[in-house]
C-alpha cells in the first residue's frame, strides 16, 4: 500500500488550469483499480492518493504521467506502508486483500 503526497510548486491559478486533465488522469487510475481513495491537503498545497500497486517504482511511472507532474506545477512523494491493522471494511484494499 502506498500514500502518495503531492505537493504544489506553483501558483493555484496555474495548478486550476491542468485540474481537468488531473481529474481524467485519476478517473483511469480509479478504473484501472491503482488508486483507492484521494484528495486535496487542507490547506490546499497539494494532494494525497492511497494508491496500491505492484511495486513502488511501477506507482512512480504512473505517477510520471498525472498531468500536474508532466506540467511541472506538483512533485510527489511516495511512502510504502504494510497495512498491519484495518477496519473490516477496508479488507480489499489492504495488503494480502484481493487486488
Amino acid at each position: 500500500m502506498f500514500v502518495v503526497l503531492l505537493t504544489y510548486v506553483k501558483p493555484l491559478p496555474e495548478v486550476d488550469r491542468h485540474m481537468r486533465e488531473h481529474m481524467k488522469f485519476l478517473a483511469e487510475q480509479y478504473a484501472a483499480r491503482t488508486f483507492v481513495a484521494s484528495g486535496r491537503q487542507v490547506p490546499r498545497t497539494g494532494g494525497v492518493i492511497l494508491a496500491r500497486c505492484a511495486s513502488r517504482a511501477a506507482l512512480a511511472e504512473i505517477l510520471q504521467r498525472d498531468p500536474f507532474v508532466q506540467h511541472g506545477v506538483a512533485t510527489f512523494e511516495i511512502v510504502e506502508f504494510r497495512t498491519s491493522q484495518h477496519d473490516p471494511d477496508f479488507a480489499p484494499f489492504a495488503d494480502g486483500g484481493k487486488r
